[in-house]
C-alpha cells in the first residue's frame, strides 16, 4: 500500500506564495504521474497541475499556468507544488494524486488526505 502525505498549506495574503509537498512512502510501485488537485467549497475536484515520471513532461490549469510550477525530488520521493502570486480564487483544499501500475500491471491510483490553503484578500 501506498500513503500520500500533504504538507506545506496555510493562510497567506494575495500576492504570496506558499510551497505544497507530496511525500509517498509504503509500497514501492511503479509511478506514471502525481498530480495536485483541489477543491474550494461547493465546488467539484479540479485538476491543477500533473507530472509525468518518464519523461518528466508537465501539464496545468489554464487557471495556475504562469504562477505555478510542479517539480519532484526523486530521492525524497516527494513531488512539490510551488504556487506564487496566489490569489483569492485559489483558495481550496488540495489534494496529491499518483497515478501507478501494479506489479501484475493494473493500473491505479492513491490519494492524500488533502492540506487546507486560504488566501487572503
Amino acid at each position: 500500500q501506498v500513503q500520500l502525505v500533504e504538507s506545506g498549506g496555510g493562510l497567506v495574503q494575495a500576492g504570496g506564495s506558499l510551497r505544497l509537498s507530496c511525500a509517498a512512502s509504503g509500497r514501492t510501485y511503479s509511478k506514471r504521474a502525481t498530480a495536485w488537485f483541489r477543491q474550494a467549497p461547493g465546488k467539484e475536484r479540479e485538476l491543477v497541475a500533473r507530472i509525468t515520471w518518464n519523461p518528466g513532461s508537465t501539464h496545468y490549469a489554464d487557471s495556475v499556468k504562469g504562477r505555478f510550477t510542479i517539480f519532484r525530488d526523486n530521492a525524497k520521493n516527494t513531488v512539490y507544488l510551488q504556487m506564487n502570486s496566489l490569489k483569492p480564487e485559489d483558495t481550496a483544499v488540495y489534494f496529491c494524486n499518483a497515478e501507478m501500475v501494479s506489479g501484475i500491471g493494473l493500473p491505479f491510483s492513491s490519494w492524500g488526505q488533502g492540506t487546507q490553503v486560504t488566501v487572503s484578500s
